[in-house]
C-alpha cells in the first residue's frame, strides 16, 4: 500500500502556510477591533450536540458527517461546523452567568470535517474562521456582524463581492411559510429531484437552495417568506435593512436563500462572487436565538458567520490578489570552512536573539552556491565568515539587496556594506541594520 493522504486533504507546505498564517491574523486583528476573544473547542464533539442541532434531516448529518463509536462506546463526531460547538462551550462553561459582559463575542479558527465530493475550496477536512455573539436581540448586533464580515472581505482584497440577504422570520412566521411552501410544491413534487422530493416531506425550505435544474425551475413561482412575516419579524428585517443601508452595505435580498441548518432565524446572509462564471459564497450566517436554549442554557440570542479559508485563498489566486506576505531573512552567514563552524552557530543565535530572521550555511558549500542560497532566502544583508574573520574579530556586512538590485531600486538609500566588529554584530545588530539603509 502507497502511503500518501486520504482523499480529500491536502498538505499545506511552507509556501502555502504562509498565507494561511496571513489570513488568520488579519481575521484576529479585525475581530479584535470589534471585541471579539478567540475560543477553541475540540474537533470531536458527541454525535448528538451536531445532529439534534444543526438538524436530523440535514445534508450534513444524513450523508456528510464523520462519525463513529470510540473505546467506551460513545458516539462521536469529527465536528462538521462551528457554531454548534462554541454553543454547547457556552452553555457548558456557564458563560452566560450574570458576572460575563453582555453581549459575549467569539471566534474561532480551525479544521472542521465533511464527507462529500472533493472539488476546488472544498475538501473533506477543510478549514473555517467563524464569530458567535450571544446575549443581543438587537438588530444593530445582525448589521454588526454582516458589517464586519463586509469589512475583511474588503481589506484583505476580495473584489465584487456581493451580500445576499434574507430572513426566515420568528417560528410562527417560518411555520406559516413553511405550510405555504407545501402547498405550492406538492403538486409538482413528481417535477424535483430526488433529494427535493425528500426534503418536502423533511424540510421544504431546503427545496428552494438546491442547485438542481429542475428544482430552479420549480421554484421560481414559489411563495415569498417576506409575505408571510409577521408585525415583529417585519419590524426586525425592516430595521436591518435600514442600518445597512445607514452604513452603505449594499444588498440584495434573495427570497431564495434558506441556508443548509436548521437552527437560524430572522436574519440571514451570504456574501457572494462571481468565480469563472460561477457564483461562490465565501463568507454566509445568520441569527439562531433558540440555539442555546436548546442546549440546556437560559434563553439567549444568538447571531454569527463562518467563511471556508480554502474558499477565500482560492478567490484571492483566482483574482489575482497578492498577500504583502514578508519571508524574506535580515541576515544570512556564508560559512567559509570548518574553523568557522563554532563561531557562525554562536553569531546566528545572537542575532535571533536580538530579533532578526537569520539563517547560515551547514553544508560546507562553496561561496557561490551559499550566496545563492542567500538570494533564494531574500536576504538584506549577507556576511561570510571565515578563520580570517575570527583572526581579526571584524567581518563585511554587505547590502544583499544592492548586489542584486534592479532598475527600481533606490541605491542612494543603501549603503552597499559596511566593516564591524564580531562583538557589535552579537550585541547591537540594529545599528548595522540602519547603517545599510533599512
Amino acid at each position: 500500500m502507497k502511503l500518501q493522504k486520504p482523499k480529500g486533504t491536502q498538505d499545506i507546505l511552507p509556501a502555502e502556510s504562509a498565507k494561511w498564517q496571513y489570513v488568520e491574523g488579519f481575521a484576529r486583528e479585525i475581530f479584535k477591533r470589534y471585541n471579539y476573544a478567540e475560543v477553541r473547542t475540540p474537533i470531536f464533539e458527541h454525535y448528538e450536540v451536531i445532529s439534534r442541532s444543526v438538524g436530523d434531516t440535514t445534508d450534513i448529518v444524513t450523508k456528510e458527517m464523520y462519525d463513529f463509536y470510540d473505546k467506551g462506546d460513545r458516539h462521536i463526531t469529527l465536528r462538521p461546523e462551528g457554531t454548534a460547538p462554541v454553543v454547547r462551550s457556552y452553555v457548558e462553561n456557564k458563560l452566560f452567568a450574570p458576572e460575563v459582559q453582555k453581549p459575549s463575542k467569539f471566534y474561532y479558527m480551525g479544521p472542521m470535517f465533511r464527507y462529500e465530493r472533493p472539488q476546488a475550496g472544498r475538501l473533506r477536512q477543510f478549514h473555517q474562521i467563524g464569530v458567535e455573539c450571544f446575549g443581543s436581540s438587537n438588530p444593530a448586533t445582525d448589521v454588526e456582524t454582516i458589517a464586519m464580515a463586509a469589512h475583511f472581505l474588503k481589506e484583505i482584497g476580495i473584489q465584487g463581492v456581493k451580500l445576499h440577504l434574507n430572513t426566515l422570520g420568528n417560528p410562527e412566521s417560518r411555520a406559516a411559510y413553511r405550510q405555504a411552501l407545501i402547498d405550492y410544491l406538492t403538486p409538482l413534487k413528481e417535477t424535483l429531484s430526488k433529494d427535493s422530493q425528500r426534503r418536502l416531506e423533511e424540510n421544504p425550505l431546503r427545496v428552494l437552495d438546491s442547485k438542481e435544474k429542475e428544482d430552479k425551475v420549480a421554484v421560481e413561482n414559489a411563495p415569498s417568506i417576506l409575505d408571510f412575516l409577521d408585525e415583529e419579524s417585519q419590524a426586525h428585517f425592516d430595521a436591518v435593512r435600514q442600518m445597512l443601508e445607514n452604513l452603505g452595505v449594499d444588498y440584495i435580498i434573495d427570497t431564495n436563500m434558506v441556508r443548509g441548518l436548521d437552527y437560524y432565524n430572522h436574519t440571514i446572509f451570504e456574501f457572494i462572487t462571481e468565480i469563472e462564471g460561477n457564483d461562490l459564497t465565501v463568507c454566509a450566517g445568520g441569527r439562531y436565538d433558540g440555539l442555546v436554549a436548546y442546549f440546556g442554557g437560559p434563553e439567549t440570542t444568538g447571531f454569527g458567520f463562518g467563511l471556508g479559508v480554502e474558499r477565500l485563498l482560492l478567490i484571492l489566486e483566482k483574482q489575482g490578489v497578492a498577500l504583502p506576505i514578508e519571508n524574506a531573512l535580515d541576515v544570512y552567514i556564508a560559512v567559509l570552512g570548518e574553523g568557522a563552524n563554532v563561531k557562525a552557530l554562536e553569531l546566528v543565535q545572537a542575532l535571533r536573539q536580538q530579533g532578526f530572521k537569520a539563517e547560515r550555511d551547514y553544508l560546507n558549500r562553496k561561496l557561490k552556491a551559499q550566496f545563492k542560497s542567500a538570494d533564494v532566502f531574500a536576504s538584506k544583508t549577507l556576511i561570510t565568515l571565515g578563520e580570517s574573520e575570527i583572526q581579526t574579530r571584524k567581518v563585511v556586512v554587505k547590502n544583499n539587496q544592492i548586489r542584486n538590485a534592479k532598475n527600481n531600486f533606490n541605491i542612494n538609500k543603501y549603503k552597499e556594506k559596511v566593516e564591524v566588529s564580531l562583538e557589535a554584530i552579537s550585541q547591537n545588530f540594529s545599528e548595522i541594520f540602519e547603517k545599510l539603509g533599512f
